[in-house]
């Protein structure tokens, strides 16, 4: 079973959200929550939460600020921005709010469902119009422009893979500490401070490492 929060204040949008989100695979359990105050509610009332589909308009408190506080009281729950304000602007501030993914409200069903499938993994989901902004393909490559060491290189190709650190350490006959002290090094030269934000970077500059 995957059960998902639907934090949105018009009901119909809810409805429709809950409706795609029930073609992800069976059992998948919708609770629809109409502002943050409901939400954070439903979220104290049991632990078994895998996903939070939030709206940034929210009528008690906005969506940035509510990812604030999932962060801080609900790490372990992935939250997805589903958002009608769309500009790069947002979705690199959600991004770095804490949010695992993010979904124009003009997107297609498809897309949420895929967004979905990639966090629940354990990735990051951005919108396409993120990765392939005019010029963010040219340049020199991140490793060179953020002045990253060969294995800090080969660390950072695995990240943007999607790969754990234990997968990172097992892949490249290196010790889960060694790992997480490369990882250390790759945030500092990003100037970023976990896994999300180091992928919003990379998908900005391009994906030659």
């Amino acid at each position: 079973m995957i059960k998902i929060l639907i934090v949105e204040d018009h009901a119909l949008v809810r409805e429709a959200v809950a409706q795609t989100l029930s073609r992800l695979q069976e059992g998948v359990v919708c609770v629809e929550a109409k502002g943050a105050d409901d939400a954070l509610a439903k979220l104290e009332g049991s632990s078994d939460w895998d996903l939070a589909v939030i709206d940034l308009m929210l009528p008690d408190m906005n969506g940035f600020s509510l990812l604030a506080v999932l962060a801080k009281r609900f790490p372990d729950v992935p939250a997805i921005v589903v958002s009608a304000m769309d500009d790069e602007a947002s979705v690199r501030r959600a991004i770095k709010g804490g949010a695992s993914g993010f979904v124009s409200k003009s997107s297609s069903g498809e897309e949420m469902l895929q967004a979905v499938r990639v966090v629940l993994a354990g990735g990051v989901h951005t919108p396409e119009t993120t990765d392939r902004a005019p010029g963010r393909r040219s340049g020199a490559p991140v490793s060179e422009r953020f002045g990253l060491t060969a294995a800090q290189t080969r660390v950072l190709e695995l990240l943007a893979q999607g790969k754990t650190n234990r997968e990172i350490a097992d892949l490249l006959g290196l010790s889960e500490g060694t790992v997480k002290v490369h990882m250390s090094a790759i945030f500092r030269a990003l100037g970023v401070s976990n896994r999300a934000q180091a992928l919003v970077v990379i998908s900005r500059h391009g994906t030659r490492l």
